[in-house]
């Protein structure tokens, strides 16, 4: 959402080539070996002020806050008490929660260089930590008049979208899609544009008003078909009755239920519901409109990605699980499911039952995960 690194606050042609190394890494989630570049780049250059922003967003992503506290400690180190500096120690304080002591880290550092929009863009951030949605939304524009950055125009879009404005919302990822130097800027922006055309769904209601199979949809694209509170939580075989269902109001038509992992008796109700035979992974075929299933996400099996991928990249077929941890959004399409039997809270199905109607109209929204896809044999 926000990043010190991306602010292009420091051109330096040499320095930029120092850092090639560093950020191919970084951009290949080689996150060890991109802080060991990035530390080596800053051993030989230690004045060159890109270089630690880059090193300290790559700490701050990662989660380590308190490396990052000690990096923009170094930095202080290095530059003494300026604004560059302070604004990597109080976007640091911010972080670990330290709001006071952050926020006025970063108010010392706007006295000493006013002009630095990254300053202003912390300040908002740190605001919008504290839900002072006004106070972070004036910071933000004046870090945008300072500087038009895409990543500023992302975070007030984030703002706007968190206090039901979607349309407005809307309208301010489109000018940060505009706005982007690089095609990844460009990418997160136009995902973040079908993330608040979900959302706009449920007007007038904001994000905090959904409920987590609604939120789900919204963030993800993916269906719930388990989104009403009930008294227990619903069976393997429930669920893949309410999948049939679906399957048929919505006049899908598939060619072979492929199951992957662990077995259940809902596999076999999909497969006579549908009439199409239940196959393994070896009797994948992509051509043949598959419906793809596991009991849940399966993150580390590299073959499950692979036919997730299959079903993605051919445009045919769909990819459903009896259960996903609500906790855990799929980072890309790869890991993600386009139909979910019902949410899981701490490994604990939530107590819900199927409403396909519902359903229905959320795979038919022009921004679901399902748009452009092939459903029929």
């Amino acid at each position: 959402m926000r990043t010190t690194a991306s602010y292009e606050l420091f051109p330096d042609a040499p320095g930029e080539r120092a850092m090639a190394r560093a950020r191919y890494l970084a951009g290949e989630g080689r996150i060890a070996e991109a802080e060991k570049a990035y530390r080596d780049v800053l051993a030989a250059n230690p004045d060159l002020k890109a270089c630690w922003a880059e090193c300290f967003e790559l700490l701050r992503r990662s989660g380590r806050t308190r490396d990052a506290l000690h990096l923009a400690e170094a930095a202080r180190a290095q530059f003494g008490d300026s604004a560059f500096p302070l604004v990597l120690l109080g976007a640091a304080l911010v972080e670990l929660e330290r709001y006071r002591e952050g926020l006025s880290t970063l108010e010392q550092a706007a006295e000493l260089d006013p002009d630095l929009a990254l300053v202003w863009h912390e300040l908002g951030y740190a605001a919008f930590r504290l839900g002072d949605r006004n106070r972070a939304l004036l910071a933000l524009d004046r870090a945008f008049a300072l500087e038009p950055h895409t990543e500023t125009l992302r975070l007030r879009g984030r703002i706007l979208r968190d206090a039901g404005r979607y349309q407005a919302a809307e309208v301010t990822y489109e000018g940060a899609a505009q706005a982007a130097d690089h095609h990844e800027q460009r990418e997160a922006a136009e995902r973040e544009i079908l993330i608040t055309r979900r959302y706009a769904c449920y007007a007038p209601r904001r994000p905090d008003e959904l409920t987590p199979a609604e939120r789900w949809f919204a963030e993800t694209g993916g269906v719930v078909l388990a989104s009403d509170e009930g008294p227990e939580a619903p069976a393997d075989v429930a669920l893949a009755t309410a999948l049939l269902e679906l399957a048929r109001d919505s006049g899908w038509r598939f060619g072979q239920v492929v199951a992957i992992g662990p077995p259940s008796p809902a596999w076999q109700t999909a497969g006579d519901g549908l009439g199409v035979p239940l196959v393994g992974r070896a009797g994948f075929d992509p051509e043949a409109c598959p419906l793809l299933v596991a009991r849940g996400p399966l993150p580390h099996d590299h073959a499950w990605a692979a036919l997730v991928g299959a079903v993605i990249q051919q445009g045919t077929g769909l990819v459903f699980v009896l259960e996903h941890p609500a906790e855990t959004h799929p980072r890309s399409l790869q890991e993600g499911a386009d139909v979910i039997g019902v949410l899981t809270d701490g490994g604990e199905r939530r107590g819900s039952r199927p409403n396909v109607a519902h359903a229905l109209a959320e795979a038919q929204h022009p921004a679901a995960r399902l748009v452009g896809r092939r459903l029929r044999t």
